[in-house]
């Protein structure tokens, strides 16, 4: 088992009806920041009982946080920090509301050029130069509610960028499954892939002597492929409601990746590709991941093969075909829910793709990614070119 240090001091309070616990839980006398994204929060009470809970907290709101926040749209937030003298941010909304709220908090009191921030990866640590946040979560997709990462589009350049830092976790976190009755289909079948994908990029690498995290990596992985097909069809069901909010929250606070190799190819050539198209998140995992998994066969076949016999109930008389078999049984997985597994199937415009993504990974200097930094340039052309 590798080294490993385990920091998580974000306060996770899950459950129905904890949306009430707010106002003890924002510092008291705090001037409150209030950010959400395009307006659902109004249409589905979580403004108003919001609201209701900071009775008597000075509030300015700032809305319109895309999905894939913008630089450009969280800057305005900063001038508004600044122009308000806030002293609290509340996140309402997904992981794009949480991460958007996240770069606000570092940028606030950032010395350089905050783009910066995004171009050179910089890691927040110090709590005295960041805007304290807590989240209200509504939408379970990317753990970003019990982590300290994040990911921000610059629209000029069409790039997708992440920063973090031990001081960017939110204070606190609410997480009420109820908040899912009301999501599209669609927003539901992405976030149980994001959760799914999440796990396997810590997971499917090799095998290692970390035997617990395999087990809580299985576990997750197990959950999401037994409810996600029923959560999407019935969100109301609470006990499928909590299992899938808990679950993309595990994917991704930290625990699973403790002792272990993980990879992340998958999310950095996915994120090109939103960048690019515009095509959601998770729907970009599902492009890349079945042909990252085939391109690097030889690297990930015995670690494929434990993950087909431990998830999918999967026999076969070698690695090799019990591995394949996997890699089947993860698309048709992703079939069931909803994902279109072919760039050609979400644009039209794809033919270039791996030209470009491959030029700009160069011009970053990633010339080794994955667990072993054995995906080249190279490699990405052939998992890209793979996956139209």
């Amino acid at each position: 088992m590798l080294n490993f240090e385990l920091y998580n001091p974000t306060n996770y309070i899950f459950g129905k009806g904890q949306t009430e616990k707010l106002s003890k839980l924002v510092p008291a006398n705090a001037k409150v920041l209030l950010a959400y994204g395009g307006g659902s929060i109004f249409k589905n009470g979580v403004h108003e009982a919001v609201i209701a809970a900071l009775k008597g907290f000075e509030i300015v709101e700032f809305g319109g946080i895309e999905p894939n926040p913008r630089f450009e749209t969280l800057m305005k937030a900063v001038e508004i920090i600044k122009q308000e003298n806030i002293t609290f941010i509340l996140a309402v909304g997904g992981g794009s509301v949480i991460d958007g709220v996240k770069f606000i908090s570092g940028a606030t009191h950032y010395e350089g050029n905050p783009i910066d921030i995004l171009k050179k990866k910089v890691l927040f640590t110090d709590l005295t130069k960041v805007i304290p946040f807590g989240t209200v979560l509504t939408l379970p997709a990317t753990g970003s509610e019990m982590n300290s990462g994040a990911v921000v589009t610059i629209d000029a350049t069409q790039e997708k960028l992440t920063l973090g830092g031990s001081a960017l976790f939110p204070k606190f976190s609410i997480c009420d499954p109820t908040v899912i009755t009301s999501l599209p289909k669609r927003q539901i079948q992405n976030g149980v892939i994001d959760a799914f994908t999440h796990v396997m990029e810590q997971y499917l690498t090799y095998p290692h002597d970390a035997l617990l995290q395999d087990r809580f990596a299985e576990s997750i992985l197990q959950t999401l492929v037994e409810i996600g097909p029923n959560v999407v069809e019935n969100p109301s069901d609470y006990k499928l409601a909590s299992n899938y909010m808990w679950c993309a929250t595990m994917a991704l606070n930290g625990l699973i990746q403790k002792g272990v190799p993980s990879d992340w190819a998958t999310h950095m050539i996915g994120h090109e590709l939103t960048a690019l198209y515009e095509i959601d998140h998770a729907r970009t995992l599902a492009i890349i991941a079945p042909s990252l998994y085939r391109v690097m066969f030889e690297t990930k076949k015995d670690k494929l093969a434990q993950y087909g016999e431990r998830v999918f109930n999967i026999t076969g008389n070698s690695v090799d075909e019990k591995a394949e078999k996997a890699i089947e049984k993860t698309v048709e997985f992703f079939h069931t829910m909803g994902m279109k597994t072919k760039l050609s199937e979400n644009t039209e415009n794809y033919k270039d793709t791996a030209e470009f993504i491959v030029n700009r990974f160069t011009e970053r200097g990633w010339k080794g990614l994955g667990e072993k930094q054995n995906i080249t340039p190279e490699k990405v052309r052939e998992i890209v070119e793979m996956s139209y």
